[in-house]
């Protein structure tokens, strides 16, 4: 019993390192360079590629694709983005946002208190207030990386208890089951940088037999489209009560991910294969962190370079979805005389 509640303490305290590191890194990095990322982004916008590059150079820097299209949903319904320029910004995010998964399968434990230790001395003895965002931000990225650490050193013991073996059996089994579980993880944190960095440490625990992954890259797969699916939450609850512009693009953000979700998860099998061949070799457990942030970045990759040339089909869909008022009213539905 105390062995389960010290694991549970542990996954729930580098949980909340790794939130509070991701979210200072984000405020830190937008104090510094946000002005900037909003011009870019006002800007950068005349067609749907310049746009998605935009969202994901602005997500590369700020760490959060959330932060980036809650901004994207403000410019909407401020009127100072049109709606499939808001879309194609957003598809970009959904690329930038790979970069944390890249980072977290570093692994770069021996890196962790001399980034604290550098973070700390920028903020204190820099010059400016960009030197001394930039130390908060690189004292978060610590703590984000410590964060990392802590949930894995939680997880050890978790993955030789029978009962979460038997769960994740049945994820892996069950592809579909294992969508559920890491859309519903994601929703839950409300950050699917922290749930797929979980994900990772998860997949990266030895199985009973102490030579496999205790997940394996097929299991885990599914969780991985699953979180793309649940940190859509974020722009739906940014949307609610925002202008229809607004609500527009956050459904758009949803049915990006989830129409990729649904035509990757009958190709796990190929798609496994293909991250497999893009990832190094070596034992399974030492090299599955890399596999799942490569599958991470494929996926979107994938998903935005279909739906780029087809923006404005998607402004139209979610036009149709949540039509004007007027459109409504005259709609033979609609009961009007």
């Amino acid at each position: 019993m105390d062995s389960a509640v010290k694991a549970i303490s542990g996954l729930l305290g580098g949980l909340a390192l790794f939130l509070y590191g991701m979210g200072a890194m984000s405020r830190a990095m937008e104090e510094g360079a946000g002005p900037s990322l909003r011009r870019v982004l006002a800007r950068s916008t005349r067609t749907p590629l310049r746009g998605a590059l935009a969202g994901a150079l602005a997500t590369a820097v700020l760490q959060s694709s959330s932060a980036v299209t809650v901004t994207v949903i403000g410019f909407v319904s401020a009127g100072l983005l049109g709606l499939p320029q808001a879309i194609a910004v957003v598809f970009g995010a959904n690329v930038g946002t790979t970069v944390t998964a890249q980072l977290t399968a570093l692994s770069p434990d021996a890196a962790v208190y001399p980034l604290l230790f550098a973070g700390a001395v920028l903020e204190a003895a820099g010059k400016g207030e960009r030197v001394r965002a930039l130390g908060r931000a690189v004292f978060s990225f610590g703590l984000l990386l410590l964060g990392v650490g802590v949930m894995g050193s939680a997880l050890e013991p978790v993955t030789a208890s029978p009962r979460f073996t038997a769960l994740l059996a049945r994820a892996g089994d069950s592809p579909a089951l294992g969508l559920v579980m890491g859309a519903a993880l994601t929703a839950a944190v409300q950050s699917s940088s922290a749930a797929i960095a979980l994900l990772q440490k998860l997949a990266a625990q030895a199985g009973p037999d102490r030579a496999r992954s205790a997940l394996g890259l097929l299991g885990a797969l599914p969780m991985l489209l699953g979180s793309n699916i649940g940190t859509t939450v974020t722009a739906l609850i940014a949307g609610a009560g925002q202008s229809r512009d607004a609500r527009r693009v956050a459904l758009a953000h949803l049915l990006f991910n989830l129409s990729g979700a649904l035509v990757f998860l009958p190709l796990l099998p190929l798609f496994a294969h293909v991250t497999a061949l893009l990832s190094p070799q070596g034992p399974a457990c030492a090299v599955i962190a890399r596999q799942l942030a490569n599958a991470h970045a494929l996926f979107n990759l994938v998903c935005t370079a279909a739906w780029l040339p087809f923006t404005d089909k998607m402004a139209a869909l979610v036009t149709r979805a949540i039509p004007d008022r007027r459109e409504h009213e005259n709609s033979p539905l609609a009961g009007g005389g």
